[in-house]
């Protein structure tokens, strides 16, 4: 295991139902060197636990953004 493991948690406003968060944990997760993604519904939120030398925080958003869940600041 790596120290480079780093939590993210990014707000995207069109996450609206568990069908959102099957497209998002899809998308993320299939990602070399994510460990994990959960999805808060209510919150509009995704927890992203990742290995910083393998994936960058852009390279998250981008592919959330690619399928139609844009991360806002």
């Amino acid at each position: 295991m790596t120290d480079n493991i780093e939590e993210l948690t990014l707000t995207a406003p069109d996450i609206s139902c568990d069908h959102c968060v099957a497209t998002i944990q899809k998308a993320i997760g299939g990602i070399a060197g994510v460990g994990g993604v959960e999805a808060d519904v209510a919150a509009k939120q995704v927890t992203v636990r990742y290995d910083s030398s393998r994936v960058s925080r852009e390279e998250i958003e981008t592919a959330m953004d690619d399928v139609g869940y844009p991360v806002t600041a």
